[in-house]
């Protein structure tokens, strides 16, 4: 370990020539700097995508269960009774969905159906997103639709018996009389009972939360359901008890947690932060290769050492290993000052949230930049600043050994 204590020596003592102190310094700088961005950038996305995994707990259900070929579950009611049985199921219902086309006061849109029964409100948080009157989906007298805010903008509707809400859907089965294309459509009528924002795209652009026998009804279904939504008891994790649930019904059917029913908005934000990192990491190895003029003019400054050495009996191998070492250790300096201040900073954000979103607070849904530190992005950015160190070693033993 000659070398290593040599490297060590050379990087904390005070260089001859000052410009070498100052260029040494600059080197460690951009190393760091390059870190503590990639650090910051990672940490962000992680913050977007748990906001956005918050934002779909409200109304995805914990487990949700699809058949594995075809469109529909045929069995859907008794198969409720059956999931409902299991140890982790707190509560299980069937939903209906499709697309069709909604009416109100004159204006129409195409429009996502979403059948449910009364356990939905408790499977998932759906009064929580309500923005305007209140979630129910029938009464002694009256059926209720609840839209997403999305619809209720596109066609003017709010809460109240102002308007029917005309629902209509292409029949699936029969014959169809070509002197009557209204024949080819099933239609039914509700009253406007709430609107629900979930501030995610996906959730509030097209969506109408119906009676689940009035989407049976527009769909031509009976018994059927396209999806199961399953809430967990207490204790149990959505990973284990999609595996276990899984289990019990075998083949036929998928259960799916929340990452799954939303997997290609989160694989998008993971993409989105990967080819960041790589951006980043492009940048970092750039920075990098300031470390390498450093160390060249360390070696001429060094030369009279590096006779000296010779003189004493150093082998070539080891002045080239006491480089190899000056180099990577002023990579590592530089990337784990980066990484300690990139976490220093996240945390303060996390908890302080200094750093503030452009536009009117009263209209946005967060106020400061979401922030989340993973220790797999630290130990991910760690083991880039390893491997762009041993890089630059590798590149000052070859400088040294063409010196000789």
């Amino acid at each position: 370990m000659v070398a290593l204590r040599i490297a060590l020596r050379y990087l904390l003592s005070r260089k001859s020539h000052n410009a070498v102190n100052v260029i040494s310094a600059v080197s460690v700088a951009g190393v760091a700097v390059a870190t503590i961005a990639i650090v910051c950038v990672l940490s962000v996305f992680n913050g977007f995508t748990r906001l956005a995994y918050d934002r779909i707990s409200l109304i995805d259900p914990d487990l949700m269960i699809v058949a594995a070929e075809g469109k529909t579950i045929a069995n859907a009611d008794s198969l409720c009774r059956a999931v409902a049985a299991l140890p982790p199921v707190a509560h299980v219902a069937p939903m209906v969905s499709d697309q069709g086309l909604a009416i109100y006061n004159g204006r129409q849109m195409p429009v996502q159906i979403i059948g449910v029964d009364s356990l939905f409100s408790r499977i998932v948080k759906i009064d929580s997103v309500v923005i305007d009157g209140d979630f129910m989906l029938r009464d002694d007298h009256w059926r209720y639709a609840s839209l997403s805010v999305g619809v209720a903008i596109a066609l003017g509707a709010r809460p109240g018996y102002y308007d029917y809400l005309a629902l209509y859907t292409p029949r699936r089965t029969g014959r169809i009389n070509p002197a009557n294309p209204m024949g080819a459509f099933r239609s039914d009528s509700l009253i406007v009972g709430s609107v629900y924002q979930v501030e995610e795209t996906a959730y509030d652009t097209d969506g109408v939360i119906v009676p689940l026998e009035t989407a049976r009804n527009l769909f031509d279904y009976t018994a059927e359901a396209t999806s199961l939504a399953v809430s967990l008891r207490p204790g149990f994790t959505e990973n284990e008890s999609a595996a276990e649930v899984g289990k019990a019904l075998g083949d036929h059917y998928r259960v799916l947690t929340r990452l799954q029913q939303e997997s290609e908005s989160f694989r998008m934000i993971s993409v989105e932060k990967w080819i960041t990192f790589l951006m980043l990491a492009f940048i970092l190895v750039i920075a990098s290769f300031n470390v390498i003029s450093t160390l060249s003019m360390l070696i001429i400054e060094k030369t009279p050492n590096m006779a000296t050495l010779r003189a004493l009996g150093a082998s070539e191998t080891t002045i080239r290993h006491i480089f190899v070492w000056e180099g990577w250790l002023i990579s590592m300096l530089g990337g784990i000052a980066g990484i300690v201040l990139g976490v220093i900073l996240c945390l303060a954000q996390q908890w302080g949230g200094f750093i503030k979103l452009n536009g009117d607070p009263s209209k946005l849904s967060i106020s400061t930049y979401p922030v989340a530190v993973e220790l797999t992005d630290i130990l991910a950015v760690a083991a880039l600043i390893f491997v762009t160190g041993l890089l630059v070693a590798l590149i000052t033993a070859a400088i040294q050994s063409k010196r000789r």
